[in-house]
């Protein structure tokens, strides 16, 4: 994916639906190449194509989610693996930005210990260094290819961290940090229970939205990792919070 098209999925995500005709004058290209470029998208199912305009795919492929704003979470990840240590266990919780953080974790540390409840995670990274994953088993959610539910809740029992590493779908001071989907949010709280610190990494646009249900209370929270979008605003009332926030 080159950063045109990178840009088309930025601009369908602020605007939710664009004309071919706004997407060429916006971008000083000739409608031919935009249309290359959603061809493209289309392909890889990031977006649906109408006639004349094109559309999200609100589908919670990973793949899908991993496309937006890759560049900000790919650099957000690289940030938060720097305190992790050698031969460290630590556990990642579903998400794109947690994926690019696993990533990373494979890339350039050794004889870590991972364990997720992510089937797509583990397979992301399972060719990639020395990594040791553990798979937490469970209800298979096959769009997000995540496990969840009460026998997760039973094999994250099993273990103790000290680093949790999960992203958000929203926040906002009133409800805290926020997800999209119940079974997920209520597994994050499971996950958070064995951890010392809890560790929130995604995209500053996150702060400017709300998700449907409550993920985890703020004081559960020990970092976030994000980048310079966020509000100044909402990094005094993090520090207030006695919570960390480290930018890009």
């Amino acid at each position: 994916m080159n950063q045109r098209q990178s840009r088309i999925l930025e601009l369908l995500t602020e605007n939710k639906k664009m004309e071919v005709t706004k997407l060429s004058s916006l971008l000083g290209v000739s409608q031919v190449t935009i249309r290359k470029d959603l061809d493209f998208l289309e392909s890889h199912h990031m977006i649906i194509r109408e006639h004349g305009y094109a559309t999200l795919n609100d589908s919670d492929d990973m793949n899908t989610r991993l496309a937006y704003h890759y560049d900000i979470k790919h650099k957000i990840a690289k940030m938060a693996v720097e305190d992790i240590q050698n031969g460290e266990t630590v556990m990642i919780e579903s998400g794109s930005c947690c994926a690019l953080v696993a990533m990373e974790i494979a890339k350039t540390k050794k004889d870590i210990t991972l364990i997720t409840n992510s089937a797509y995670i583990a397979d992301y990274i399972r060719k990639i260094g020395t990594v040791k994953i553990i798979l937490l088993g469970g209800e298979y959610q096959c769009e997000a290819q995540v496990n969840v539910g009460p026998i997760t809740r039973k094999c994250v029992e099993t273990f103790f961290v000290d680093k949790l590493f999960i992203g958000t779908d929203g926040f906002t001071k009133e409800s805290g940090f926020t997800g999209n989907d119940y079974m997920r949010s209520e597994t994050v709280r499971d996950m958070a229970k064995q951890a010392n610190h809890v560790i929130v990494v995604t995209e500053s646009i996150k702060f400017s939205q709300k998700g449907v249900v409550n993920l985890l209370d703020i004081h559960q929270v020990s970092y976030v990792m994000t980048d310079s979008g966020i509000p100044d605003e909402m990094v005094e009332y993090f520090n207030e919070q006695d919570i960390k926030v480290k930018k890009i």
